[in-house]
């Protein structure tokens, strides 16, 4: 008879998320973690071997699901503009437990040179390549200019998806509703922001003839 599969790799992860939310990875303690999994210490270097590989374990767990989603989301059968807005729609969207993963990623990886580069590295292998894909068809399509670095494509679209829309999340249960838009409402905005600025739309000369 086949041996039950252990939980206990899960119930360390599960307990190092809460300690690592808290108190930050490098102020989390492994003995405390291991006792909030029922488990020791040994364990916990069993299954990880440093601290960082169980920050990257935590990650991981949502990172997986969330990047299912997304390769449906930006699926290159669809059209680039509908493929920029149900991004933003699905970032909109964050579950709480999405949310405290993203905004624990950013602290961390802004705490330690060492973290951000395995989660670069990580991110290479999965929402990354997405968003090139992204870029070089908005190019050939005519959607995005053709004189800025892709990188910097990348980066408008990613900060208006990612951390803009977890900023509008904060702000809108502080500020007045007519100020922030409803999760479900503002892609298509942030869109129209991507696509034409922010500055004010000159009114269009009137040709010979007109008016």
């Amino acid at each position: 008879m086949a041996r039950p599969r252990s939980d206990i790799g899960p119930r360390i992860v599960h307990a190092a998320r809460r300690r690592f939310l808290v108190e930050g990875v490098d102020g989390a303690s492994l003995r405390a973690i291991a006792h909030d999994a029922r488990t020791s210490i040994g364990m916990i270097y069993y299954y990880f071997p440093t601290k960082d590989d169980l920050f990257l374990a935590v990650v991981e767990e949502v990172y997986v699901a969330l990047l299912e989603d997304l390769e449906s989301t930006l699926a290159r059968t669809r059209a680039v503009v509908d493929r920029v807005r149900a991004l933003y729609q699905r970032l909109g969207a964050l579950t709480a437990h999405e949310t405290e993963i993203v905004r624990l990623v950013l602290r961390e990886a802004l705490a330690s040179p060492a973290r951000l580069d395995r989660l670069i590295a990580r991110f290479r292998r999965g929402h990354i390549p997405l968003l090139v894909d992204l870029v070089r068809d908005g190019v050939a399509a005519g959607v995005f200019r053709n004189d800025l670095p892709a990188g910097i494509l990348m980066a408008a679209i990613g900060t208006l998806g990612g951390p803009a829309q977890i900023l509008l999340g904060v702000l809108g249960a502080h500020l007045p509703a007519k100020m922030v838009p409803r999760a479900d409402t503002r892609a298509a905005s942030l869109v129209d922001v991507l696509l034409n600025g922010v500055r004010i739309r000159s009114p269009r000369p009137a040709k010979r003839g007109e008016g």
